[in-house]
């Protein structure tokens, strides 16, 4: 190169680095947080808290636009930010107002072993085939869906899961219920099957809603369920439940790992503060059952003040509501 392209050549680069250089200056960085069980197994990697402080880079900052009220997304992000700060491994967290069709959720998208919260599931698609041939379920179809939901007993998992078809009934089940982000186990492994906190909200939807495929009926008789396990396992999303009311609840934990983690998720309908919420916090790379059941819960309490809290009037609640015998 002759020196006079050579000092072009350089006066171009320079150019280009110094406007590079006003560009970062003025700039504003922005921080992504990325994260990553037989009849019952997952994995996880560890995620890192977002970063929720505020840096000025002048003492004389310019004039910002007038603030805007925060959507639920970020309503719900704030609420869960004090716990995302210390939390170990991954969460996903999604809460739904059905009355008022507000919903928030924090990373939806991302997949995590269900463990037991697929039961809920199973019964679901059950229901929905019955429904489809005209047919109502079994006395020992009856006995097992009862030890599935309110025991989590595995066994009788098993023997339904088997009646769906294992993996392709469930996944046509969910197809006719339009449900999506659920992806069903190999084989015999339910507990494999991987789901989104937007996916289980689906399902809680198709569990509620009036516009579900699924007839009044089978909805009454799997809430019902869900509304009866037994008190060791009344934990999860029902620590936001207002005192005295019935939440429906499905809880799935597993150790995973040689590390000893945990999978801890748990699915939901609540009442809070009048008005009846869908509630699901997944979880996975937790260091203990304990810790990760403290993460959910405080997860869930943090989504249903979220929802609840953000000048949407309060539904009052209806005269004899149901209440905990």
């Amino acid at each position: 190169m002759r020196p006079a392209a050579t000092w072009q050549y350089a006066a171009v680069v320079i150019a280009v680095v110094f406007l590079s250089a006003q560009v970062i200056r003025t700039g504003a960085a922005l921080r992504a947080h990325d994260s990553t069980s037989h009849r019952g197994a997952g994995g996880a990697k560890a995620a890192s808290a977002p970063d929720t402080g505020r840096r000025t880079a002048s003492p004389r900052p310019a004039a910002r636009p007038p603030a805007r009220a925060a959507g639920p997304d970020a309503r719900l992000a704030a609420a869960l930010a004090p716990i995302l700060r210390w939390h170990a491994g991954m969460l996903a967290v999604g809460v739904s107002d059905p009355a008022t069709g507000i919903t928030a959720t924090y990373d939806a998208s991302r997949p995590f072993d269900t463990a037991s919260i697929v039961k809920a599931d199973i019964l679901a698609v059950l229901l929905l085939r019955h429904q489809q041939i005209g047919t109502a379920l079994s006395e020992h179809e009856k006995e097992l869906a009862a030890r599935m939901i309110e025991n989590s007993d595995n066994n009788a998992a098993s023997a339904l899961w088997d009646d769906v078809q294992q993996g392709l009934g469930l996944q046509a089940g969910n197809a006719a219920l339009g449900l999506r982000g659920i992806v069903p186990g190999p084989g015999g492994y339910w507990g494999l099957t991987t789901t989104t906190a937007a996916g289980q909200l689906g399902l809680l939807s198709a569990l509620t809603s009036p516009h579900s495929p699924l007839h009044a009926g089978a909805r009454r008789y799997e809430l019902g369920l869900l509304r009866a396990v037994e008190p060791a396992q009344h934990w999860g999303v029902t620590a936001a439940a207002a005192a005295r009311t019935r939440p429906a609840v499905k809880n799935g934990w597993l150790p995973v790992g040689p590390g000893g983690q945990w999978v801890i998720n748990s699915i939901g309908i609540i009442s809070h503060a009048g008005q009846q919420l869908l509630v699901v916090v997944l979880s996975c790379g937790q260091p203990s059952e304990a810790a990760g059941i403290d993460q959910v819960q405080a997860a869930a309490r943090a989504a249903a003040s979220a929802i609840t809290t953000a000048g949407t009037p309060a539904v009052p609640a209806a005269p004899g509501a149901a209440r905990n015998p």
